[in-house]
C-alpha cells in the first residue's frame, strides 16, 4: 500500500519561493509516473505538475515556466519548486500517483501567498 506524505508549505508573498515535498512509502514508486495535485478553497482539486519515472516533467499552462518537478527514485521523493508565486496559487497541494488509480490521497501541505 502506498501513502504520502507532503511537506513544505507556508505563507509567502507574491513573487516568493517554496520547495514541496513528497516521500512516499511503498516499493511501487519508481514504477509510476507521479503528480503533483492542488485544491483551493471553494474549488475541485486540479492537477499541477507530472513526471514520468524517467523523469520528463509536464506542467499545465498556469505554472509553466514557473514551477520545476523533480524526484529521487532512490529516496522515494518527489519535489515540486515554485517560483514567482501569484495570490492564485494559495491552496492546500497534494502528491499522487498520474494518473490516481485509486491511491489514497495524503493530508497535503497548505501554500499561501499573501501580502
Amino acid at each position: 500500500q502506498v501513502q504520502f506524505v507532503e511537506s513544505g508549505g507556508g505563507l509567502v508573498q507574491p513573487g516568493g519561493s517554496l520547495r514541496l515535498s513528497c516521500a512516499a512509502s511503498g516499493s511501487i514508486f519508481s514504477i509510476y509516473a507521479m503528480g503533483w495535485y492542488r485544491q483551493a478553497p471553494g474549488k475541485q482539486r486540479e492537477w499541477v505538475a507530472s513526471i514520468t519515472r524517467g523523469g520528463t516533467p509536464t506542467y499545465a499552462d498556469s505554472v509553466k515556466g514557473r514551477f520545476t518537478i523533480s524526484r529521487d527514485n532512490g529516496k522515494n521523493s518527489m519535489y515540486l519548486q515554485m517560483n514567482s508565486l501569484k495570490p492564485e496559487d494559495t491552496a492546500v497541494y497534494y502528491c499522487n500517483l498520474r494518473p490516481v488509480l485509486g491511491v489514497a490521497w495524503g493530508q497535503g501541505t497548505q501554500v499561501t501567498v499573501s501580502s
